[in-house]
């Protein structure tokens, strides 16, 4: 029997483990550390949903590195179709420098690319996107994804950092919206 879960009006079943999570941010991390040795590269969280993806990455990193954290403020709407207005938070330079941008998930692909626009402008020396999950399904914008960790079906999806109207980020494992 699948765990069940009940947040606000919908209900979720269990649909990835922490254990695979983990695994698989270890894979990806392995990865940026033979690809970024000796670039000092930045890694650029997008905050809310990339919290806990951005924190066990960390911990796997072992290349010199530093990590900051940025929100976008965009333009009205909740949808993936949003265009970034800003990025908020983002105090130190990264012109010259190799930025990841540490992502929850890619579905549209449309707020990446106003948020690679928006970062090409401050002339970085390379941009590479590390996303916790990707929605092959849902792309409608041709995005390059260097570091993917898990590719999923075009479900609705809440924990490990996603959120369902605020809640269910604090959830260890991914759970998919129940038909």
């Amino acid at each position: 029997m699948k765990k069940v879960i009940t947040i606000k009006d919908k209900q979720f079943e269990l649909f990835i483990e922490q254990e695979v999570i983990e695994l698989e941010i270890k894979r990806i991390a392995q990865q940026i550390n033979a690809d970024l040795k000796d670039k000092n590269p930045i890694f650029l969280a997008v905050l809310n949903g990339s919290f806990m993806f951005a924190g066990e990455l960390m911990k796997e990193v072992t290349i010199p590195s530093e990590i900051t954290f940025v929100r976008l403020a965009s333009y009205r709407g909740t949808s993936s179709t949003e265009h970034v207005q800003e990025v908020l938070g983002l105090n130190e330079s990264i012109e010259g420098r190799e930025v990841v941008i540490v992502e929850d998930i890619v579905d549209s692909g449309n707020t990446m690319t106003s948020l690679l626009k928006e970062l090409g402008n401050l002339k970085p020396a390379g941009i590479k996107i590390a996303t916790l999950l990707f929605k092959p399904a849902a792309l409608v914008k041709k995005i390059d994804l260097e570091y993917v960790a898990l590719e999923i079906p075009n479900d609705f999806i809440v924990g490990y950092g996603l959120d369902y109207d605020g809640y269910g980020r604090n959830l260890k494992d991914i759970y998919k919206v129940r038909q």
